[in-house]
């Protein structure tokens, strides 16, 4: 079920959300709920500077340095050969700036159509991610909810993101 349109507020464009970063091999699929304004314009996941999701990813893999911002290639294969991947809830819907809260007409993605064998998990990337958790029909893979990596999300330390998401990946034999 779509995420309803206020009619208070004035009609935004129909975004359109980015390609799933998979591979065959992906055991843990992160979910966020939808590209923010700058991932949208650079076309990478997760581009903003001050979201913390490649940090909190260095710091549960130093042993190989995570390649530079500029390099967006080079983190997809960063991830992906450590069998984790990356999508959204949500394949487009009408938003203004970059909040959760602001979605509107929102359409889910499809987590069906991606052909994953070897999936075992799906972290969502916060609550907004997670409250779609039913919806998205995924059936024989555990569901995690993480702390928000997002900016708007300062409740928790870095640090403190970081030992929830290490339980996590972890658990599917991602990091030690």
């Amino acid at each position: 079920m779509p995420v309803s349109s206020s009619s208070s507020q004035p009609e935004s464009p129909l975004l359109e959300g980015l390609a799933p970063v998979v591979a065959a091999h992906t055991r843990l699929l992160i979910l966020g709920s939808f590209p923010s304004r700058i991932s949208l314009e650079r076309r990478q996941y997760y581009a903003n500077p001050r979201n913390q999701l490649w940090t909190l990813l260095q710091a549960l893999w130093p042993e190989q340095p995570l390649p530079p911002s500029h390099d967006y290639a080079g983190r997809c294969r960063w991830i992906l050969d450590r069998g984790l991947g990356l999508w959204d809830v949500y394949a487009r819907c009408r938003r203004t700036g970059s909040l959760d809260s602001a979605i509107r007409d929102a359409e889910p993605n499809d987590l069906r159509q991606l052909d994953l064998p070897r999936l075992e998990g799906v972290a969502h990337n916060g609550a907004a991610s997670h409250a779609q958790a039913m919806r998205l029909g995924m059936r024989g893979v555990v569901v995690h909810r993480l702390p928000s990596t997002s900016p708007a999300h300062a409740a928790w330390s870095l640090a403190r993101k970081t030992e929830a998401w290490r339980e996590v990946f972890a658990r599917h034999g991602l990091c030690a």
